[in-house]
């Protein structure tokens, strides 16, 4: 009867252990997401800004080609 008791003791001991180490994981997943948002939001403003400058770059710059050509020659 000893063992019987210990076991649904144990079992149910178990049970709580998963709980909490579900608790605990869904937590620090959490934590890490809000990190990572928080540190990858600014990047991505600053790669978009990046590369929206360099795509306009080119065609300036080809403008600016063009009007340093046509400069030169006149």
């Amino acid at each position: 009867m000893l063992e019987l008791i210990l076991l649904v003791l144990f079992c149910w001991l178990l049970i709580k252990v998963v709980k909490l180490a579900f608790k605990v994981a869904w937590g620090a997943t959490k934590i890490v997401a809000m990190v990572l948002f928080a540190l990858a939001c600014p990047l991505l403003v600053a790669c978009l800004l990046f590369a929206g400058s360099v795509a306009l770059l080119v065609p300036v710059a080809m403008i600016g080609a063009a009007f340093g050509l046509l400069k030169r020659c006149v």
